[in-house]
């Protein structure tokens, strides 16, 4: 049998999955969740757990399921059956295929399996501040969607927040490095948005001006600010949504919020300057009644392109 050649992967990554496996392995006990402080392995407790998932379950699609050897599997039910927690018949559909069922005290014993799962997974997170949770459950989603192949996760609400320690720099960071993947803006840009964001840290009124960070499970997803351009208009400036965040409804979400602001400080309008490249972001300004009412071309970030102004009219 010929080997199958394994790809290269930097040792220092090996070495940090490794470390995380072992890590993970002691803060649940060898993965007890099946254990728990009754007789079952962690196996059999697998089995009783997607035993409870459904009424009837094929042995053989249940084994492929949990990778289990045949003989370790038929142990197991074997087992399950003697204690009253399984029945085991042959398929209607099949004559050679056995599908299982849990019993009432099968599932009586699942219900005390899965509290007590759930116990150990409350006692893992409560010390843990609020934000520190979302994002110790956000890592594990992605750790099970990346390498499980599930489907992603249903986000959490959008959380729409004034910025806070250290959101200042994602917001110059990410609108540097999205713009140029996506567009191949240099860093030009970049520059643009620290003077933006400077400017707003040093010298802004809260009366009249304010930034959002919308953020999922505790991590920052998206910006917008809304500063004066002069005593009558204020200025949407540096709307972002980050590319995994999109479809969500987060870009218009910022913009409303930013309008709902203006609105209420007492502006007559509201204005954004934009390039016409940026065509997603035109749609969301669109669709909140903003008009265009004027471009020009110009080269900057190492680009030709089309500036354009748009405005809305907040006092009628």
């Amino acid at each position: 049998m010929t080997a199958t050649a394994v790809p290269a992967v930097d040792p220092e990554r090996i070495a940090s999955v490794r470390a995380f496996t072992r890590f993970y392995t002691a803060v649940l006990g060898v993965l007890d969740e099946g254990l728990l402080d009754t007789p079952f392995s962690v196996t059999e407790a697998r089995v009783i757990f997607e035993l409870a998932q459904r009424d009837a379950t094929d042995l053989a699609d249940l084994r492929r399921e949990l990778r289990v050897d045949a003989g370790y599997m038929s142990r197991i039910v074997a087992r399950l059956e003697v204690d009253g927690l399984v029945t085991r018949e042959r398929s209607p559909s099949d004559g050679r295929r056995q599908v299982l069922r849990l019993t009432d005290q099968g599932r009586t014993v699942f219900a005390t399996l899965d509290a007590r799962a759930a116990e150990q997974a409350a006692e893992l997170l409560a010390p843990l501040p609020e934000p520190v949770q979302q994002r110790v459950v956000a890592a594990m989603d992605t750790v099970r969607v990346v390498l499980g192949g599930d489907a992603p996760p249903r986000p959490r609400a959008v959380v729409l927040r004034p910025p806070g320690p250290g959101d200042y720099g994602w917001v110059v960071a990410r609108h540097g490095a999205v713009y140029a993947e996506e567009h191949g803006w240099d860093t030009g840009f970049e520059g643009l948005v620290a003077r933006i964001v400077g400017d707003y840290v040093d010298d802004h009124d809260p009366r009249r001006e304010a930034a959002w960070i919308a953020e999922i499970d505790g991590e920052p997803v998206g910006c917008v600010f809304c500063v004066a351009k002069d005593a009558a208009t204020a200025q949407l400036r540096i709307l972002l949504v980050e590319p995994s965040a999109r479809g969500l409804g987060i870009g218009s979400r910022l913009v409303d919020e930013c309008v709902r602001f203006a609105t209420r400080a007492g502006y007559e309008a509201i204005e954004l300057w934009t390039n016409d490249v940026l065509v997603p972001a035109r749609r969301i300004y669109e669709a909140a009644g903003f008009v265009l009412v004027d471009e020009a071309p110009h080269h900057s970030f190492g680009r030709d392109l089309v500036g354009q102004t748009w405005r809305l009219d907040l006092q009628r």
